[in-house]
């Protein structure tokens, strides 16, 4: 069976797309090659990396893409995981499926409260929800 190529896409893939890149090759490496990338690089969020390790997944060595490096790639579906991302996604050659999932932002999540506990909470919510969209795929993107 052909693995479906997903992209998924942010602003910064720094965060969001970061964490779902991991998931979907840890949960659905069977199925899905994934990739991640954003509109722009704002380099690997270091509390995304410690929550991800928390749930046994390391993206410590993940690199921030620009969606520019891998508009050579055909994917079959591109995700954008947040809304500036769904707003400004380029277009693919190869009639890629893009659909859009948003995710809170969990830097910004955090802005909003003090104890650092609360803020890895932050980024463990948004995680879990990443995690329980990634386990739908690909059935939830089917045509």
């Amino acid at each position: 069976m052909k693995k479906l190529k997903i992209l998924f896409l942010c602003t910064g893939n720094s965060c969001r797309s970061q964490m779902a890149e991991g998931w979907a090759k840890h949960l659905k490496s069977d199925q899905i090659e994934a990739y991640s990338a954003g509109i722009e690089t704002h380099g690997l969020n270091p509390h995304a990396v410690k929550v991800m390790a928390e749930a046994g997944i390391d993206i410590s060595t993940h690199v921030s893409e620009n969606i520019k490096d891998l508009l050579h790639i055909p994917f079959d579906t591109v995700i954008t995981v947040c809304g500036h991302a769904h707003e400004t996604c380029p277009i693919f050659p190869k009639q890629a499926k893009v659909v859009h999932v948003g995710f809170d932002d969990p830097p910004k999540l955090a802005e909003q409260v003090s104890n650092p506990e609360d803020k890895l909470n932050c980024y463990r919510k948004v995680r879990d929800q990443i995690r329980a969209y990634i386990e739908t795929l690909p059935g939830s993107i089917s045509t």
